[in-house]
């Protein structure tokens, strides 16, 4: 998991400890973690992946209040 290239979103700019960065192995396979907890990685696959933004997109998992 080390040589994986790993990306956080433009708006966690200023916020290097608290984001969620992902990155893709060679084989397209994606995977997640926390920055602030960089040795426990979530692997998942592109279409999981997709379905969970999607839902995230929609605020289907806001908090209500917030």
């Amino acid at each position: 998991m080390d040589q994986l290239n790993w990306r956080k979103s433009s708006f966690s700019e200023g916020h290097s400890d608290t984001c969620v960065e992902v990155a893709t192995d060679p084989t397209g396979t994606p995977h997640l973690r926390e920055s602030d907890d960089p040795h426990t990685v979530i692997t998942t696959t592109p279409t999981a992946l997709r379905a969970l933004l999607r839902t995230i997109k929609t605020g289907a998992l806001d908090r209500p209040g917030r």
